[in-house]
C-alpha cells in the first residue's frame, strides 16, 4: 500500500464515499422519523418561516436549517397552534406531532428528503478524515481513515438522520483540522479558515464550546515546548493576535447563523431557567420555569453586552436546566436510577463500536515498532492536537452524570481515533505477516459486522454481548429504540393480514396511525394491561411492543403514543418472560398471545 498511485487512491476514495452515500440514502428512506427528528425538522421550518430560533433552542440550528430547505420547497402543511414562547418552554415535540398529523403519510417522504439534505455533513467528516490521515501518516492511511468513517455503524446510524450529532462530529473535526493546520503554518489566511470552521462547529452543538478553552491550552503547550518560539516573544504575540482574530470571526459566524437575533444584549436582560444562571433562591421551582430569573440583575457584571445571539445564550441555559433537572431515569444493564454513571459512555463505546475496530486499535497500540514511519514522522505535538479534542469530549460528557442515556453524545470523539488508527495502513503491505493478518482481519470483521445488521445501524451492538438481539439488556432509548422501525412494522402488518387483533405500543413521538400503521379498531382507547394480567390474563391477540416499553421505560415524550399501561412492572415483566414470535428490526417485538 506504500506504492499506491494517486489515481488509485482517488478512485478508491470515491468508491468508498459512493458506497457510504448509498447506505445513508437507503436507510434514510427506510427508517421512520425518530423521536428527536420529529422535533428537529419542525424547528428548522419554524426558523426559516418566522426568523426566530426559540423552537428546539437547546441545539444550535445549522443542521435543522439545512434539513428544512427541501421540505419547505415541497410546501408542507404546518400547525403552530401549540407554540409556546415563555422561558424554558419546550414546544417542539408537540409541534412535531402536529406536523406529522397534518401531513399524514406524506410526512415519511418529507423526513426522507430532509435526511438526504444532511448527507453532505457526513461527506465533510469523511473528507477531513482523508486529508488529516494523509498528511499525518501517508497516502495509504487516508484510505483506512476514510473506510473507518464510512463503515462505522455509529456514523451510519446518525449521519442518516436530521439530528445534529453527525453534523457536530463533522464540523468539530473540520475545526480541529483547521486549528492543527494553523499551528503548522500560522498565517492570517489559515486563522481565517480556523475561525469560520470554529463558528460553524458552534452552530451544530454546544459541545464544541470546549474548543474556546482547549485551543488556547494546546497553543500554549505547543509553543512553550518549542525553543525557537521561547526566544521570539514578538512571534508569540503575533500568533496570539491571529488566534484572537479566529475567535472573533467565530463569534461573527455564530451571529450570522442566528441572523444576528439579539446580539450584544446585556447579560442582565436575559430570563434564565437553570440553577447556574437564574437567581439561586428560586432556581428549582415552578415559578422559575414559567417566567425565568437572572442572578446578574443587580450585579455590575450584568451590564456587560453578550456577543452571542439571544437564543444561543438561552439555548445553552435551557440545556443546562435539562442537565440539572432531567426527569427521565438513566438505564444501564437492566438497572434504572435517577442519576447516571461516570463510566456509561466508556461502556457504551465498548459494546457499540465493532470489535474489529477495537482489534485495530489494540494492534495500533501494541505494534508501534512494526509500523514504518511516513516520510515526515508526526511529532508528539501533532498527536496531542489530534487526540485532545476526542479525549476532551469523552471527559466532558462523562462528568455530566445528572443523566446518562445517549451514547451518541460521544460520537464526536470517534473520528480522532480513526485518524490515529490510520497509521496501521502501511502494516498491510510491509509489516510482519502476523501483524498484517490481524490488522486485515480486524478491518474486515468490523466492516462485515456493521453491514450485517444494516439498515438497522441505530440498533448496532457488537458480538461481545451477543449483538443487537441482546442490546436492550444493556442500553435503551436512542441506543436501540428511537422509534426508527415503524416503516418496517407497517411492512410486517401488510404481509400478515391475519395477525388480528393487533395491539401496538410504539415508543415514537407521534401516532402510528398518522403514517398508515393502525392497530385493531376494537381495542379500547386506554386498556389497563397491568390490570388485565393480574385479573384475567391477556386477550388472545398480537402485540407489537417497542423494547423501551418492554423494560418499563418511558422516554421523555409527553405527546408520545403511549396507549397502554406498559410502564407497570407487571406488564413489562410479563412480556419480557415471553419469547417473541418475531422481531421488527431490533426495536419492536411481536408477541402472539394464546390463552
Amino acid at each position: 500500500m506504500k506504492h499506491l498511485s494517486p489515481q488509485f487512491i482517488r478512485w478508491a476514495a470515491l468508491a468508498i464515499v459512493a458506497t457510504h452515500t448509498a447506505l445513508l440514502a437507503w436507510s434514510a428512506y427506510r427508517q421512520s422519523p425518530t423521536r428527536n427528528e420529529v422535533a428537529h425538522l419542525v424547528a428548522g421550518i419554524s426558523d426559516w418561516q418566522f426568523g426566530r430560533f426559540d423552537v428546539y433552542r437547546v441545539n444550535p440550528p445549522l443542521s435543522r436549517l439545512v434539513a428544512a430547505i427541501p421540505v419547505l420547497l415541497s410546501h408542507p402543511k404546518t400547525n403552530w397552534e401549540r407554540f409556546v414562547a415563555r422561558p424554558g418552554a419546550r414546544p417542539e415535540l408537540a409541534l412535531g406531532k402536529d406536523f406529522i398529523a397534518a401531513n399524514r403519510e406524506r410526512s415519511l417522504w418529507l423526513y426522507t428528503i430532509a435526511r438526504w439534505a444532511c448527507i453532505p455533513f457526513s461527506w465533510l467528516g469523511a473528507w477531513i478524515c482523508f486529508l488529516w490521515a494523509r498528511q499525518l501518516n501517508g497516502e495509504a492511511a487516508s484510505l483506512l481513515a476514510l473506510t473507518l468513517w464510512c463503515f462505522c455503524p455509529n456514523i451510519i446510524a446518525n449521519a442518516q438522520l436530521v439530528t445534529p450529532d453527525a453534523a457536530a462530529t463533522a464540523f468539530g473535526l473540520a475545526a480541529s483540522y483547521c486549528f492543527w493546520r494553523w499551528l503548522k503554518t500560522p498565517t492570517f489566511s489559515s486563522a481565517f479558515f480556523t475561525g469560520v470552521a470554529l463558528g460553524l462547529a458552534q452552530l451544530t452543538k454546544f459541545t464544541w464550546l470546549l474548543l474556546f478553552i482547549l485551543w488556547p491550552m494546546l497553543w500554549i503547550v505547543s509553543r512553550s515546548t518549542a525553543s525557537h518560539f521561547r526566544t521570539n516573544p514578538r512571534r508569540l504575540l503575533f500568533e496570539a493576535g491571529q488566534l484572537g482574530v479566529a475567535v472573533l470571526l467565530s463569534c461573527y459566524v455564530i451571529n450570522l447563523g442566528y441572523g444576528f437575533d439579539g446580539a450584544f444584549q446585556r447579560l442582565r436582560d436575559f430570563r434564565f431557567v437553570s440553577d447556574a444562571l437564574a437567581e439561586p433562591e428560586t432556581a428549582d421551582g415552578d415559578a422559575l420555569r414559567q417566567s425565568g430569573t437572572n442572578r446578574f440583575t443587580k450585579s455590575w457584571f450584568g451590564a456587560i453586552p453578550v456577543p452571542f445571539p439571544r437564543h444561543f445564550v438561552l439555548g445553552f441555559d435551557l440545556q443546562k436546566r435539562d442537565l440539572e433537572h432531567f426527569p427521565q431515569q438513566s438505564y444501564l444493564r437492566g438497572r434504572f436510577q435517577q442519576s447516571g454513571w461516570w463510566y456509561f459512555y466508556l461502556y457504551a463505546l465498548a459494546i457499540k463500536v465493532p470489535l474489529g475496530f477495537w482489534l485495530l486499535l489494540v494492534v495500533a497500540l501494541l505494534a508501534t515498532r512494526f509500523i514504518p514511519s511516513p516520510k515526515e514522522r508526526p511529532n508528539w505535538r501533532d498527536r496531542l492536537v489530534l487526540l485532545a479534542p476526542g479525549v476532551a469530549v469523552l471527559t466532558l460528557v462523562s462528568t455530566q452524570t445528572h443523566f446518562t442515556i445517549h451514547s451518541r453524545y460521544v460520537l464526536p470523539a470517534l473520528p480522532y481515533a480513526f485518524i490515529w488508527m490510520s497509521r496501521l495502513a502501511t502494516v498491510f503491505c510491509s509489516g510482519p505477516t502476523i501483524v498484517r493478518t490481524i490488522a486485515a482481519a480486524g478491518l474486515t470483521w468490523g466492516i462485515a459486522s456493521s453491514l450485517w445488521i444494516y439498515p438497522h445501524s441505530l440498533s448496532y451492538f457488537n458480538e461481545m454481548i451477543g449483538g443487537p438481539n441482546n442490546g436492550h439488556s444493556h442500553l435503551l432509548d436512542s441506543n436501540i429504540d428511537w422509534g426508527q422501525d415503524l416503516v418496517f412494522l407497517r411492512d410486517w402488518v401488510d404481509r400478515h393480514s391475519d395477525a388480528r387483533p393487533l395491539h401496538i405500543a410504539y415508543v415514537g413521538s407521534f401516532d402510528p396511525a398518522d403514517v398508515g400503521v393502525s392497530d385493531d379498531a376494537s381495542m379500547p382507547a386506554k386498556p389497563d394491561i397491568g390490570s388485565m394480567i393480574r385479573k384475567e390474563g391477556l386477550e388472545d391477540a398480537w402485540y407489537a411492543i417497542s423494547v423501551d416499553y418492554l423494560h418499563g421505560n418511558a422516554p421523555l415524550s409527553p405527546v408520545g403514543h403511549n396507549k397502554w399501561d406498559l410502564l407497570s412492572p407487571a406488564a413489562a415483566s410479563h412480556f419480557l418472560m415471553m419469547r417473541p414470535t418475531e422481531r421488527v428490526g431490533y426495536s419492536i417485538y411481536i408477541f402472539h398471545v394464546r390463552r
